[in-house]
């Protein structure tokens, strides 16, 4: 999966010049966090909504209403957003998008095609695939196992849980907390929990959860 597959598009962009009062307007109309901030189709920086927020006055400040009006309508996009920006293109992994942002701590990266920003893939848009990804909003038996970190084990999860009929709605395996284990989480249509404990108490080390959902 690629980051052009799961981007928003088309991209909700901000002039540098915009007053930060107006593109907090548009951001709240929009219902969006952060926009690239672009000038004839050059990516310029990106501004959250934070940035936008922080640029504000206090509400415990002495100026009047009219001095604040004033002063914030002076503050353009330009003066609050980040310049250095880092980007992504539509055929990176979506996985490489996700180390990006999380080791960056960002919420979202601007995606650029010959120089011209034509999407932006954002924390929510993962969100959407993580639940995709652990079946979320699928009926099924959804089981967590431990198993040895070897060739072979997982084929023989999958085979003992095909065999009995089972039909694999999802399945994720993750790190397991001792050197050489595995921690494996799939969910199952066709098999109710006794059946898959019956099937599975042979193959796995160790049961963590297994419900209905």
């Amino acid at each position: 999966m690629f980051v052009g597959e799961r981007m928003s598009h088309p991209v909700i962009t901000v002039a540098p010049e915009t007053p930060i009062h107006d593109a907090l307007a548009m951001f709240r109309k929009e219902h969006i966090r952060r926009a690239p901030v672009v000038k004839e189709g050059k990516l310029l920086g990106i501004v959250s909504e934070r940035d936008l927020l922080n640029a504000s006055p206090s509400s415990v400040t002495s100026l009047s209403v009219w001095e604040i009006n004033y002063l914030i309508s002076k503050v353009t996009v330009q003066q609050v957003m980040t310049k250095k920006v880092k980007t992504v293109d539509a055929n990176t992994p979506i996985e490489e998008a996700a180390r990006i942002m999380a080791d960056s701590k960002i919420g979202g990266l601007p995606v650029v095609s010959d120089g011209r920003v034509v999407g932006v893939i954002t924390e929510t848009d993962l969100f959407k695939i993580f639940l995709e990804l652990m079946g979320a909003r699928e009926k099924g038996t959804r089981v967590t196992v431990l198993i040895d970190d070897k060739p072979g084990q997982l084929a023989k999860v999958t085979k003992a849980i095909s065999d009995a009929g089972g039909n694999f709605i999802s399945f994720s395996q993750f790190t397991g907390p001792d050197l050489g284990t595995r921690v494996v989480t799939f969910k199952v249509a066709g098999m109710k929990k006794e059946a898959v404990t019956k099937t599975l108490q042979d193959v796995v080390k160790k049961f963590w959860d297994i419900r209905q959902s």
